[in-house]
């Protein structure tokens, strides 16, 4: 009696399990942990918000909104522009048919539609550039008004919450300049550069999003609660200058 045996299939006939980067992997799992910490800040805003009611109606009414608002949609913005030189990258845009990925600009500079990864990335830099300036212009009004990191509750949670985003923003500038240096000096565009250029715009992303919610939360949650609620505890007016 024998027995029937299956047809081997070939190495080729089966299909490549397609497994993901590590780095982008562990860049995802080290940008969960930062969540968590800009959750504890949230909270602590809050907290002091709950408590001392007073001093943030006083601190508040130094922002300029339209100026923050300015300086937010800079950044926002610059998520775009690193989104762009990310699909450059990886050689597809979505729903688009892959090309070669281009790393570097073809024609003129003036010629956006040839630009590369690096010129989408230089100008994210630049705009990301901005959005510090601002934020330093901004805390320097802030200063002169007497609202400092000791002067009450409300500048001590501002302060340290805007500034810890501040400090994420110029790190994610510094890779943005250690990527743009090794695009530079690489002959070629390899995947060691693509994983780079992506796990980048994972961390930027993720930096627009936090002062995302960051903004809304500091500028935004008392004016409007003022404007439809004329008795809200904690009652601050627009003001839209930009200067």
């Amino acid at each position: 009696m024998t027995t029937a045996t299956l047809p081997e299939r070939s190495a080729a006939a089966v299909p490549a399990v397609g497994r993901p980067n590590p780095t982008q992997i562990g860049t995802i799992v080290w940008l969960s942990s930062e969540l968590m910490f800009f959750g504890g800040l949230f909270a602590m805003f809050f907290t002091l918000r709950s408590m001392a009611p007073d001093t943030f109606f006083e601190g508040e009414g130094h922002f300029a909104h339209g100026f923050a608002l300015a300086n937010t949609a800079i950044l926002v913005l610059s998520s775009v522009t690193c989104q762009i030189g990310v699909f450059l990258a990886e050689g597809q845009f979505p729903g688009g048919k892959p090309f070669a990925p281009r790393k570097r600009r073809t024609g003129s500079i003036f010629n956006i539609a040839g630009w590369g990864m690096i010129e989408w990335y230089t100008l994210t830099f630049l705009m990301g550039a901005v959005f510090v300036s601002g934020q330093a212009y901004e805390y320097t009004e802030l200063v002169h008004n007497g609202v400092t990191l000791s002067s009450s509750p409300f500048g001590s949670i501002f302060f340290l919450a805007t500034g810890f985003h501040g400090i994420h923003v110029v790190g994610g500038l510094i890779a943005f300049l250690l990527v743009l240096m090794r695009s530079f000096v690489a002959d070629e565009f390899t995947q060691h550069e693509q994983v780079s250029a992506i796990c980048i715009s994972y961390y930027w992303h993720f930096v627009d999003i936090v002062w995302i919610v960051l903004f809304f939360i500091v500028y935004m949650l008392d004016p409007l609660s003022t404007a439809f609620n004329s008795g809200h505890f904690i009652p601050v007016d627009f003001n839209w200058s930009i200067f």
